[in-house]
């Protein structure tokens, strides 16, 4: 009797597991097999007595807070919330509380959705990401792995596009690998993985981003095959070259022809709903500064996400001088007011301070439609500066995020720098030749 007293009392005791906290193992099932992250739970008593979750998102040094995380308990559901990507990890969680099964979905257009499997495994204080496989009996009685670490710079070729990219990677001594691909559109944030002999597997998640790549050694070249979300596939190749380098992205765009650069932007007859859905003019002169930096972005594009950070601080700096930064957000439903709420969300995560406008799709043929100013929409984001005229001083096309290092700081400093420059001239000459 006793025994049987003591087996009910641990089956109830184990049906009572909540999610277990800490690191899991987690992946989705991507075509290209198991695209892995890892997934950090966290429980804490709020003011009001309930428990209060909290889940992160790592790759390799990145740590991705998910703003909204609820625990059903009844069902067993965890839900993770990222709705500024329109994105949901959603999963029934065991009873013992260390496994998860469920689903992932991103919008991607109105009816449009990205779809894929979503799995985590409880892993304590620390967490793997790929999974090796196990040795053979034949690698098994070989010599150690001698072969030399990855260079830490590639020339990439995408099948899909013309243009070359830049990898850079860091090998470390455990044969893990971080680094990023680097493109004339954006980069590939942080990716994370490892190297194990002629093998070389990385991945990333990030809420709207699900990248899974798979090399082997060629005899001069690494190359394999590229997996982006629920469908995307195609092949890659590398090659190591210390010098590769991508071309300056403030010569990608030009002004449409006709433009004259030296005379202001004629902006006046370019109206789109504000946050509020009342159509204005970016032409307006209280829009503009001393130095006017107009930035085309989509809230769906982590790459426009880590410029918006970087726009904030440099409101914060300069703003009181002269800066003024106007945002002309490209989105994905063609829905106006699911469109302004996205927007709404992505003013509300970063904080800022400038005004933002719905100019259209996220369709870069229909942007540089709605605003045919410029030669061609080639990536979001880009930015447009201008000076105390009116008149385009730069256009930077792509953004080098956090995850590019060197490239990344060479950018914030570029921005930096242009905007003193902008702001000096403006300053030797009298307020009422501005705008």
């Amino acid at each position: 009797m006793m025994l049987i007293a003591t087996l009910l009392s641990s089956v109830l005791s184990c049906a009572q597991q909540v999610p277990a906290t800490d690191m899991w193992r987690a992946w989705l099932d991507s075509p290209g097999g198991e695209l892995p992250f890892q997934l950090e739970l966290k429980q804490a008593d709020s003011p009001q007595g309930e428990s209060d979750w909290q889940a992160w998102i790592h790759n390799g040094s990145e740590r991705i807070e998910i703003p909204t995380v609820t625990w059903h308990e009844e069902s067993r559901l965890l839900v993770m919330e990222m709705a500024h990507y329109e994105s949901r990890l959603q999963a029934t969680v065991s009873m013992d509380g260390k496994a998860m099964d469920g689903r992932w979905s991103k919008r991607r257009g109105l009816n449009k959705w990205a779809d894929m499997g979503f799995h985590a495994r409880h892993h304590g204080e620390s967490a793997p990401r790929f999974l090796r496989p196990a040795p053979t009996p034949q690698q098994a009685a070989s010599s150690p792995d001698t072969s030399p670490k990855l260079s830490e710079r590639y020339w990439i070729q995408f099948s899909s596009s013309k243009d070359l990219a830049v990898g850079v990677f860091q090998e470390h001594d455990s044969g893990a690998v971080e680094g990023t691909i680097l493109t004339t559109l954006g980069d590939y944030r942080f990716l994370a993985g490892y190297r194990h002999q002629r093998e070389w597997r990385l991945s990333c998640f990030d809420g709207a981003h699900a990248f899974l790549f798979i090399a082997d050694k060629g005899t001069h070249a690494w190359g394999g095959l590229f997996y982006s979300g629920d469908s995307w596939a195609e092949s890659w190749q590398a090659r190591a070259d210390a010098e590769a380098k991508l071309p300056n992205s403030f010569d990608e765009i030009a002004l449409a022809a006709g433009i004259d650069p030296k005379a202001p932007l004629n902006l006046q007859d370019y109206r789109f709903p504000n946050l509020d859905g009342e159509v204005q003019s970016i032409g307006d002169p209280a829009l503009h500064g001393k130095a006017t930096i107009i930035s085309l972005f989509g809230s769906w594009c982590p790459n426009c996400n880590d410029e918006a950070a970087l726009w904030a601080e440099l409101d914060q700096a300069y703003g009181e001088k002269g800066l003024r930064i106007i945002g002309l957000g490209f989105e994905l439903t063609e829905d106006q007011d699911r469109d302004l709420q996205q927007l709404q969300r992505f003013r509300d995560r970063w904080k800022l301070q400038h005004p933002l406008f719905l100019a259209g799709s996220a369709n870069k043929q229909e942007a540089q439609k709605a605003f045919p100013l410029l030669a061609q929409v080639k990536s979001f984001p880009t930015a447009i500066f201008l000076d105390h005229h009116g008149r385009v001083r730069a256009i930077h096309s792509g953004f080098s995020g956090p995850a590019t290092g060197d490239a990344h700081l060479r950018l914030r400093e570029r921005y930096t720098s242009l905007i003193e420059e902008l702001l000096a001239e403006a300053n030797k000459v009298d307020a009422d030749q501005t705008w």
